[in-house]
């Protein structure tokens, strides 16, 4: 391997890993989430011919944070300067020192917000989710520019199309620099708020972590990984806060199977494929006090309910042997709290156990037709799953074609493929 490829990797490694973290400092320099991500995208750049010359840092995240500073901080000089020569087009000389001080000076936050959210890439995401924007700007923005998904990869995670999602951003930006939003770290009293969006950030990163939207892996642990740092810290932050909780006992009986997800081949194993043995006790155990705890407070939330179908799932014995009846009328307390046409889909999985594939399939059916869930590949796949198992196998190739068409991560379309290739019907 060339010195160009292992310097290329390594640029590649720390845009995967510390992406959101070199933004998150950097943003709090340039106060402008334009000017920030420009800042961070060039010194990226940098890095490639800067590392390949030098040699890779021993923390390549503070040799790309420190060349991120620099370049906003070079802006906000060049800017000063513009406006000192303009004093009749401008703000007052009063407010021009103040942001010199502000942005130059080492940044006057909130200090006793920024104790409160110690996790840098948290205070972000707090400071992203602003009530001035719509919930699913918050989600968007955040995700892409907080969090670094690619915008097809976002898009996915909403179920939008990239276009829609490339304009979506772009509008939430607009509306930041056009309302003046400050990047500020949002004083405790702001905090609450702006929880909900945060939660769902976080439980959006860990989704896209468990399962990646795209690329040749089932997982991306670093998001995983991520999201899991973030909900501890905020679970520290608000230890009382049944959101939090929720999601929390969410995570950790989501993440307990990682394991066990694939094989040593890299095949993707349903959940009665997998190694039981090999699941993680004491995540589960966490999770499952958690969840208790907050079942017997009586304010379970969407978070909460989700947890307690996923423990139960990993509580039976064998796959089989799983409470079917409680998991359908867990679903049914979660549709009535969150109506979600993902969780609508979900129950049928339950549904065909308990009551038969037929009664799931038409539950489907009425989903398909629906058509909020038109671009989500797991529809289509759990309709193949169902007409197989009716015996109505050219119906299921089909189904799993689609589901193939719209599934990004090569892991599951291998297994798709596996699945299209053993069912559809032979040559007559």
């Amino acid at each position: 391997m060339t010195a160009a490829t292992d310097t290329g990797q390594a640029v590649a490694d720390a845009h995967r890993r510390e992406w959101a973290f070199v933004l998150a400092a950097t943003v709090r320099v340039a106060r402008d989430l334009d000017l920030a991500e420009e800042c961070v995208q060039e010194a990226y750049a940098a890095a490639l011919s800067a590392w390949e010359r030098d040699g890779i840092p021993d923390s390549p995240a503070a040799w790309l944070t420190t060349a991120a500073k620099r370049r906003a901080m070079d802006a906000i000089r060049r800017e000063r300067t513009f406006r000192s020569k303009l004093p009749l087009l401008v703000e007052p000389e009063e407010a021009v020192d103040e942001l010199a001080l502000e942005e130059l000076g080492g940044q006057k936050e909130d200090q006793d917000s920024e104790g409160v959210v110690p996790d840098e890439r948290l205070r972000l995401i707090f400071t992203c989710c602003h009530p001035a924007l719509a919930q699913e700007a918050q989600l968007a923005l955040t995700l892409r520019l907080v969090c670094g998904l690619p915008t097809p990869d976002v898009a996915r995670a909403l179920l939008v199309s990239e276009q829609t999602m490339a304009a979506r951003i772009t509008r939430a930006k607009k509306k930041i620099s056009a309302a003046r939003i400050p990047y500020r770290v949002p004083r405790p009293a702001e905090l609450p708020d702006r929880l909900t969006a945060v939660l769902g950030v976080i439980h959006l990163l860990f989704t896209a972590g468990h399962t990646a939207p795209s690329g040749p892996a089932l997982m991306r642990t670093d998001l995983a990984d991520r999201a899991l740092h973030m909900t501890r810290a905020l679970h520290d932050l608000m230890p009382d806060e049944p959101g939090v909780r929720g999601l929390l006992a969410l995570l950790l009986v989501t993440d307990a199977r990682r394991a066990t997800r694939t094989g040593a081949d890299g095949r993707l194993l349903r959940l009665e494929e997998q190694d039981r043995s090999l699941w993680d006790r004491a995540a589960l155990a966490e999770a499952h006090e958690l969840i208790v705890a907050g079942l017997r407070g009586g304010r379970a939330g969407r978070y909460l309910l989700q947890a307690a179908i996923a423990s139960l799932y990993t509580e039976a014995p064998t796959y089989e042997e799983t409470d079917w009846p409680q998991i359908v009328a867990l679903y049914d307390r979660l549709l009535s709290l969150w109506p979600s046409p993902v969780v609508a889909l979900n129950r049928t999985v339950p549904v065909s156990m308990a009551h038969g594939p037929a009664v799931a399939l038409a539950q489907v059916e009425a989903l398909e037709k629906d058509g909020r869930l038109s671009r989500y590949q797991y529809l289509p796949a759990v309709k193949a799953d169902l007409l197989q198992r009716l015996g109505r196998t050219d119906e299921a190739a089909a189904a799993y074609r689609q589901a193939l068409e719209l599934t990004g991560n090569e892991a599951e379309r291998a297994f798709l493929t596996a699945r299209l290739t053993r069912h559809q019907t032979s040559p007559t």
